[in-house]
């Protein structure tokens, strides 16, 4: 029987994840020489919408004209706080009424959370999006798996996260040996399970393997609205305060102070760009007490005071 998907197509979305979301399933159909999957395009204007890269899409009707289906995904990019219109979220409310199963897709998440849908659950979104999701949606449990299908309402990361979530569909649907021709058949050998993380650790991204770096850099994660000092964490991992001095030094061309203020910053500046939070609250929550040092020391890392980071 053939499977129908809707997609709620949000202005600004992410093209990749739709490529990577409508491919396989296309690829299924080809390889199994049957209409496994069809799927319905809509929109807030129900006769175009445009993707981050500018290009126009012709879609099949409005967000008010979704038809029965067996899967309703919403899918966005950037800027999806601006595209999150009353049209939409009454939407989603319909589709959940019908009994419809509901996901999303990129940054889609925000959009179910920002309806509510998401409370008590795991939720999985775009790890830029991350920071300003925690700060807005605590009430949701947001992980950092390339996506989340064991919960009511499914979620994907975006870009090839969402391949991910439409082989492990394939696969639900009609077994391994389908999706795996449809993942060979994409020259996608590294499909991704849901455990997954969507970014490399932290020891691999900064190419090293040196267990202690790799904890202090974790600690330093876990810790960004109430830093603790270079000394506690030397203590923490066993080893002297200089030793920790020398390993930023060898392996991040840094002091541990330093690149623990650069990961505050770089947060708050996400926290700027991506939130409606105050300076002060975005001070507080990146570990700064003073708002007037948090503006200093942003002015001097990012050349702008923060107040000017969010109006640019």
């Amino acid at each position: 029987m053939t499977k129908h998907i809707v997609f709620l197509m949000v202005e600004d979305f992410a093209n990749l994840a739709f490529s990577c979301a409508v491919e396989p399933l296309r690829i299924a159909n080809m390889i199994s020489g049957k209409d496994l999957y069809n799927w319905t395009l809509l929109s807030e204007n129900g006769k175009t919408v445009t993707c981050s890269g500018g290009i126009v899409m012709q879609v099949d009707g409005g967000f008010d004209h979704a038809p029965k289906c067996d899967q309703v995904f919403v899918l966005s990019g950037s800027n999806m706080q601006k595209h999150t219109s009353t049209n939409l979220i009454k939407a989603l409310r319909e589709q959940r009424a019908k009994g419809h199963p509901i996901g999303a897709l990129c940054s889609g998440a925000w959009i179910l959370a920002e309806a509510g849908f998401l409370d008590g659950m795991q939720a999985a979104i775009h790890w830029d999006f991350h920071d300003a999701f925690m700060e807005k949606f605590p009430e949701v449990n947001l992980v950092r798996n390339v996506f989340v299908a064991d919960e009511k309402y499914i979620t994907a990361s975006g870009g090839t996260a969402t391949a991910d979530l439409m082989l492990h569909k394939v696969e639900t649907d009609h077994g391994s040996g389908l999706a795996m021709d449809v993942a060979d058949q994409m020259v996608y050998s590294g499909a991704r399970n849901a455990s997954a993380e969507q970014r490399v650790s932290l020891q691999a991204r900064n190419g090293m393997r040196n267990r202690h770096l790799a904890k202090a850099l974790q600690i330093m994660q876990d810790t960004l609205e109430n830093p603790i000092s270079p000394a506690d964490i030397a203590k923490d991992l066993g080893i002297s305060s200089r030793q920790l001095e020398r390993l930023f030094g060898r392996y991040l061309n840094s002091s541990p102070k330093r690149y623990h203020l650069e990961m505050r910053l770089e947060r708050a500046r996400h926290l700027l760009m991506q939130t409606e939070a105050s300076v002060i609250d975005v001070a507080l929550a990146c570990g700064f007490e003073s708002p007037g040092h948090f503006s200093r020391v942003y002015r001097i890392a990012y050349g702008v005071s923060p107040s000017m980071q969010r109006y640019k």
